[in-house]
């Protein structure tokens, strides 16, 4: 870990990204001061060499941020930058963190480090671990806390909704599901495709965390879900009216139910 008087951070972008580079590092300075973060906007100033100026912060860099972007990568003034950087990275010990903006593929020769991905993962978690690399902290955050085990996919054939609910991993031992919906009772009819015993009921005014209010189609199915052995229910019209389900429920525990994906096919 650096010491705080010697942490110095370049950002090396091209200009035409800075609507998401800027407030980046207007976060760095927030928390670590303008004068250590070289950041072309405040840190060139008219009448300034510009060459003078990014060597001079190149020669300070303790942490090199290259934002990789179409933009960037076609600008010669940034490839210079990270060119410059990426040989001293080599030579002085100075990080090297690309940081990936767009969609575009990351140069062969920066593969060799590990990159922070802001086009996958999104700003705030590209700036906590840009700051986590500066403290000296590791990145990871624990993000599979828990197992989803279950997913349901909707399909529509003709008038009637088809709901397969499928195990991903291992057996699931309570095969009961609350299909939430807001038609009534006197117009939806569901049923389980496998025609063997099942259990069935109709549900009234569940109160979402909106505060709208819904009903619920629950069935217990007769065997349990494997994964490659799903189960399915399906749902028809009684009236000459639309139907819909916009939910599955499943129990966690004897009096809570929590949503399992929902995928529309």
């Amino acid at each position: 870990m650096f010491k705080e008087d010697q942490i110095m951070i370049f950002i090396s972008h091209n200009k035409n990204d800075k609507p998401i580079v800027e407030p980046i590092a207007l976060r760095l300075r927030g928390v670590f001061g303008q004068d250590k973060v070289f950041y072309d906007s405040w840190s060139i100033q008219p009448g300034d060499g510009i060459i003078d100026k990014m060597d001079e912060g190149l020669r300070n860099c303790q942490f090199f941020f290259f934002f990789v972007s179409k933009n960037s990568l076609n600008s010669n003034m940034v490839k210079l930058e990270w060119q410059n950087a990426l040989m001293k990275a080599n030579i002085a010990g100075m990080k090297f963190i690309p940081i990936r903006l767009d969609e575009s593929i990351m140069p062969a020769i920066l593969l060799q480090s590990l990159y922070i991905d802001l086009f996958q993962n999104g700003i705030e978690v590209c700036l906590r671990q840009m700051i986590d690399t500066i403290n000296g902290q590791n990145i990871f955050r624990p993000q599979n806390t828990t197992v989803s085990n279950l997913i349901a996919y909707k399909s529509i054939v003709g008038k009637d909704i088809i709901i397969e609910c499928r195990a991903l991993y291992y057996l699931e031992p309570i095969p009961r599901f609350l299909f939430l919906t807001f038609n009534n009772k006197d117009e939806i009819k569901f049923e389980s495709m496998d025609k063997s015993m099942y259990f069935s009921s109709f549900v009234t005014d569940l109160k979402l965390a909106n505060g709208k209010t819904c009903n619920g189609c629950s069935i217990g199915f007769r065997e349990n879900i494997l994964p490659k052995f799903p189960q399915s229910a399906k749902f028809s019209p009684i009236k000459d009216i639309s139907i819909d389900v916009f939910s599955v429920m499943h129990p966690s525990s004897q009096d809570y139910y929590t949503p399992i994906p929902l995928i529309t096919q």
